[in-house]
């Protein structure tokens, strides 16, 4: 089942977009079904569940840390995490920093922006990201490497609300590659879920990050 599943998500998934399988809540042998059928990707947003699974699968899988990171939970992450997704202020990512250099590692991050009308999603203001990445702190930071931005659409049924928000997130990408992080590692825009990635890949996603299309409802 979650083969085809799979199978038939990435049918309509163009080469240029990365698929992250959100297996989060999803027991151990669920998620080697997807491994099984060749996704290599997973993301979870919780670090106990995201190390224990680490621990007991594969070692070749890519993990990314999609959900809100608190600064005290990074240190279980540090040395093995691909990607983290949740970046939204200087504390994580000094944290992430000191972490990783312990770590002998630069960590991949992306910087999550606020574009949705709901007020409990996290993340920068487009002002407040600028405000940061021109500070002396933020150019000191050595082992992480921003690599992109990631945003989460208001969770509503209006498709043209859902799509300005998503046009917004691929605008702020625009504007920090062509000022401020110039260089062709900056080139992922994570947006888009089960129940909107292919709005978020016509608005220009690169990475989707789906759960229950996958693997099911909760």
């Amino acid at each position: 089942m979650i083969a085809e599943q799979l199978a038939g998500i990435r049918k309509h998934i163009p080469e240029h977009v990365t698929l992250v399988a959100v297996s989060k809540t999803k027991p151990v042998p669920l998620v080697m079904e997807a491994y099984e059928a060749g996704q290599r990707i997973f993301g979870e947003n919780k670090v106990q569940e995201l190390v224990s699974k680490y621990e007991e699968m594969p070692k070749d899988i890519e993990w990314h840390m999609i959900g809100h990171l608190q600064s005290n939970k990074v240190k279980y992450i540090a040395p093995f995490v691909h990607l983290i997704h949740g970046i939204d202020s200087l504390k994580l990512l000094k944290e992430v920093n000191k972490q990783a250099q312990k770590n002998g590692r630069i960590q991949d991050c992306l910087l999550q922006f606020h574009i949705a009308e709901e007020e409990t999603k996290f993340g920068f203001s487009e002002e407040e990201a600028i405000e940061m990445i021109q500070s002396s702190e933020f150019r000191e930071l050595e082992n992480i490497r921003i690599v992109g931005v990631m945003g989460m659409a208001t969770f509503t049924e209006n498709e043209t609300q859902i799509r300005k928000e998503f046009t917004r997130l691929k605008q702020i990408f625009d504007h920090l590659h062509k000022d401020y992080f110039t260089s062709v590692s900056f080139n992922t825009i994570s947006m888009g879920m089960s129940g909107d990635y292919q709005l978020a890949i016509e608005e220009g996603s690169t990475m989707v990050r789906v759960g229950s299309s996958i693997f099911g409802r909760r």
